[in-house]
């Protein structure tokens, strides 16, 4: 767990607009693709896990809407993030 802390922290310090920024919707879109990506992969070897196949699809659906909000408030900063993270839309 270690190791996941340390990256939550370069994440929050990343995309935050201070050291401790972790509820920002920017920085809780960064974390949300970051367990989207762990998700994934965790989902690559194990195909039959359909409990974490579900939560995938919730934290999808949560950083959609994120998404949609940041987008509806600022365009600019919208742009930047799903450039960032690698996010198709």
């Amino acid at each position: 767990m270690a190791q996941h802390s340390e990256k939550k922290k370069e994440i929050i310090k990343k995309f935050g607009l201070h050291e401790n920024d972790s509820g920002s919707s920017v920085v809780q879109i960064a974390l949300l693709t970051d367990r989207i990506e762990y998700l994934t992969e965790h989902l690559r070897q194990h195909k039959q896990d359909q409990h974490s196949r579900l939560g995938l699809l919730k934290l999808v659906g949560q950083r959609r809407r994120l998404l949609d909000y940041v987008k509806r408030n600022d365009l600019e900063k919208y742009q930047v993030v799903i450039k960032e993270l690698g996010i198709r839309k």
